[in-house]
């Protein structure tokens, strides 16, 4: 490895552990009178360029604007997080950026979003022990509510997995990160439709399931829908919760759930 790529990849794992969205650009294809070497590389935040180059003046500004441009493109309208796929652009200097030294250059961007997707879990027991295992060893942020502190005790122990004690778990709704997968996983309808009812006054949810029955969901559809709740919200919970596939055993269940997590997540679900 050379000297450049071991400190592109320093300050790339430093972003990372920060969490923070980035781009790299690399100069895969220089033609002609072009002001850097092949294999140069930059990296761009949403500040600007923090560390590299693929050229400067023109070429570089190009280049920061169209990196900026993607990772706009990498959060959705509710800041949800989304795949941006690596693109290669080809700039003919001369012509698309008034460079008097001509030649060409061919740049490549690559998207690292920052592990900003967030799930929410309410409920700690057989099956959602076994969902945030699961959920646990993807890139997010994976909180668990639950107001039985045995039970948030038998969870794994991951950085990025926070249990959180609460003998009112509705009542955390309103500090909950906007955009976040929210999952009402909790003892019985009786102690998830304070949650829904409340995530549903919130508003800010980007996918909230319930796990369930069919009979469970019109029971509790129908109890919203008497309490006033917009009757578009209530459609768009997720209950029963998880794809239609697997036995009823908490594992198999947790595979269903994230699963349709990663659908709604990467919009190939309807």
């Amino acid at each position: 490895m050379t000297a450049h790529a071991h400190e592109h990849l320093h300050h790339a794992g430093r972003l990372a552990e920060r969490g923070v969205p980035f781009v790299t650009i690399t100069l895969v294809q220089p033609e002609g009178h072009v002001p850097q070497d092949i294999g140069a590389k930059a990296i761009v935040t949403t500040e600007g360029l923090v560390w590299g180059t693929v050229g400067g003046g023109r070429l570089e500004a190009r280049a920061i604007e169209h990196a900026q441009g993607l990772l706009a493109r990498a959060r959705d309208e509710q800041g949800v997080p989304r795949a941006v796929p690596p693109e290669l652009v080809r700039y003919e200097l001369q012509r698309d950026l008034g460079m008097v030294c001509g030649g060409a250059a061919s740049l490549f961007y690559e998207v690292a979003a920052a592990a900003t997707w967030n799930i929410v879990v309410f409920g700690a027991g057989h099956v959602a022990q076994a969902t945030v295992s699961l959920l646990s060893t993807f890139h997010c942020n994976l909180t668990c509510i639950d107001p039985r502190p045995e039970w948030l005790g038998r969870l794994p122990s991951r950085p990025n997995l926070r249990a959180q004690l609460a003998a009112e778990p509705a009542e955390q709704v309103a500090a909950l990160p906007r955009g976040a997968f929210v999952l009402c996983m909790t003892q019985g309808h009786a102690t998830d439709l304070p949650v829904v009812r409340r995530l549903l006054q919130w508003g800010q949810a980007a996918f909230l399931g319930v796990i369930g029955s069919e009979a469970k969901a019109r029971t509790m559809r129908s109890a919203l829908l008497k309490e006033g709740c917009a009757e578009s919200a209530v459609a768009a919970i997720r209950c029963p919760l998880g794809l239609p596939l697997g036995t009823n055993a908490p594992a198999e269940i947790a595979v269903s759930i994230a699963a349709q997590l990663l659908q709604v997540r990467d919009g190939s679900a309807g």
